[in-house]
């Protein structure tokens, strides 16, 4: 009896788990992104789909502080570089190929990583992984992100048209998912080339020297503010084109309202 009785114990702990981990995942997209930029520039992003418990799609990509396009379309259009040194191709390809793995195996903690942070189990995979699968295990335990507004998913990028009296033109970088800005980055590209406005803020050769921070601060801040708004339109500017509605924020920002503006036109 006492025997029976235990098996029973553990047939319902081993159905209560499977139950649990059927359950564990809900449907619906995951997102998740690095806190900081590497020092090459690029802030690593996970988004997941999940439809029925699994995971169905997964999308590998970066933003960056460079003032460019995200990453898989900066290496698509042969910028980036790799394909021309790595006999496994371009960044972009090796990603997918993570992302068809991860697919496959459904979590990322059973993809294996060297102490390099890259990994031998994937065919044709040269780049470094870890980063993908950390932040994809953040973007999982986060939970699924809420419907936003927006009828398309994606990166959009703009850049005004014309530079301003000191030389820069402003970007936008705006990630989309569920129809929700998840992530935006504010930068600027100046007439004669060379870093973007961001790194030169970071590099100290941009000397704005404000109390609120140099232009990279508060530039991190107006763009937090827009994933706190979802719209640029909802920005209070005032005439002077700067705002009293950002705390630590003391520059202009009617640029990059504008350029967040033109860059979202794709997503609606």
């Amino acid at each position: 009896m006492k025997k029976s009785l235990a098996v029973l114990i553990l047939l319902f702990l081993a159905f209560s788990a499977v139950s649990v981990s059927a359950q564990a995942l809900a449907n619906g997209f995951y997102f998740a992104e690095q806190p900081d930029y590497s020092s090459s520039g690029w802030k690593y992003q996970a988004i997941l789909e999940v439809k029925g418990g699994k995971i169905v799609a997964a999308n590998w990509n970066a933003v960056n502080r460079l003032g460019v396009a995200d990453k898989k379309t900066y290496a698509a259009a042969g910028l980036y570089g790799m394909g021309k040194i790595a006999k496994q191709g371009e960044w972009d390809v090796q990603a997918a190929r993570v992302e068809a793995e991860l697919i496959k195996v459904q979590d990322p903690a059973k993809i294996v990583v060297k102490a390099d942070g890259k990994t031998d189990a994937i065919s044709g995979v040269s780049v470094t992984i870890k980063e993908f699968l950390d932040v994809a295990k953040e973007a999982l335990a986060a939970g699924p992100v809420p419907k936003g507004t927006y009828t398309k998913d994606g990166w959009y990028y703009a850049k005004t048209a014309t530079f301003d009296s000191s030389g820069y033109a402003s970007t936008a970088l705006i990630t989309v998912v569920n129809g929700r800005i998840v992530s935006a980055v504010w930068n600027a590209l100046h007439k004669n080339g060379g870093d973007s406005k961001y790194v030169r803020a970071i590099k100290g050769s941009y000397k704005m020297n404000a109390k609120q921070g140099e232009w990279n601060v508060q530039s991190d801040r107006v763009a937090a503010e827009l994933v706190k708004l979802q719209d640029p339109t909802k920005y209070a500017i005032k005439a002077d084109k700067k705002t009293d509605a950002i705390s630590g924020v003391s520059v202009t920002i009617k640029e990059f309202a504008d350029v967040a503006v033109e860059a979202l036109k794709a997503a609606r």
